[in-house]
């Protein structure tokens, strides 16, 4: 990892010190077109590790679809607790 140097960060107090409407955003273009956002891309939960029994026949299924059972596993469960906010 690079270490910051004090010479790169000088003037960012004088700048944290300044009220937002007093900050000069003139020479920075305004992104009007957010269709190719992406909502959470850099959004990682906290991931807790845990001990869980399930159904032999549902583990073989999902083991069945190739590596990544646990994420599956953890994608539906995501998918059902949002449908669930929604209601």
């Amino acid at each position: 990892m690079k270490k910051v140097t004090k010479s790169r960060t000088k003037g960012t107090g004088e700048l944290e010190r300044l009220k937002d409407g007093a900050i000069d955003l003139s020479d920075i273009p305004e992104i009007a077109d957010w269709s190719k956002a992406v909502v959470g891309k850099f959004y990682r939960p906290i991931k807790k590790s845990l001990t869980i029994r399930i159904d032999a026949d549902v583990l073989a299924w999902l083991k069945s679809q190739g590596r990544g059972y646990q994420t599956r596993i953890n994608r539906v469960l995501r998918e059902e607790m949002e449908n669930r906010g929604r209601r």
